[in-house]
């Protein structure tokens, strides 16, 4: 029992890693691939977290937040794979939000629904800043180069720690595991932008709209 635990824990970290070095690393070029991937799992925990911070439940710890996060990833990944636009305005909300929330939980701000509030503004301006000006390119790059590397960060803390208290306060999870993985994070983070750039600088995600 205690050998079949440890190897579905050890594949589910080694596909966490792999997910998160392919977003960090290779992120624009699969863009059309992993969006609609990656529109699932923000829906999913950005629902969850909405039911988490507004109600003072805990993450994932109630059948409706499990709902909320289900019908949320599904419309996310849904309309990801429908439309380009819609999938930019995604990964830029995401990265808005993710660093929003990640930086109140660092500076010691309880989960409540004014993080929530303050989360979802800083993610709308950011989806409204990369369509208005045209920053789809190096916002998509720079997204997946620093959410790849964090989930990377996010499933090692996941292998040493309860999975209770990483999804609580994910930040203090990592630091508390050690300070040294928040510069783990940020090389990956800055490697991976650097090699995106280098390896599409004469590529362009084509622009789709597969709704008929």
């Amino acid at each position: 029992m205690i050998t079949e635990s440890f190897l579905s824990l050890a594949c589910a970290g080694l596909i966490g890693i792999l997910f998160g070095l392919v977003l960090c690393f290779a992120g624009y070029r699969l863009f059309i691939i992993l969006l609609p991937i990656w529109g699932f799992v923000f829906g999913l925990v950005f629902g969850a977290q909405s039911i988490q911070l507004l109600f003072g439940t805990g993450f994932l710890a109630t059948v409706s937040s499990w709902v909320v996060g289900l019908v949320v990833g599904a419309i996310f990944a849904v309309l990801s794979y429908l439309f380009y636009i819609v999938a930019v305005a995604i990964i830029a909300g995401s990265l808005g939000y993710g660093l929003t929330v990640a930086f109140l939980f660092l500076i010691g701000m309880d989960a409540n629904w004014l993080m929530w509030l303050i989360g979802i503004v800083v993610a709308i301006a950011f989806a409204v800043v990369t369509i208005v000006f045209n920053l789809q390119k190096w916002v998509v790059i720079g997204a997946t180069a620093i959410l790849g590397s964090a989930a990377m960060i996010e499933t090692v803390v996941f292998l040493f720690r309860p999975a209770a208290v990483l999804l609580e306060n994910p930040v203090k999870a990592a630091l508390d595991a050690s300070p040294l993985l928040l510069v783990v994070f940020l090389v990956f983070a800055i490697l991976g932008i650097v090699a995106q750039v280098m390896n599409t600088r004469n590529f362009v995600v084509e622009e789709y709209s597969r709704y008929p």
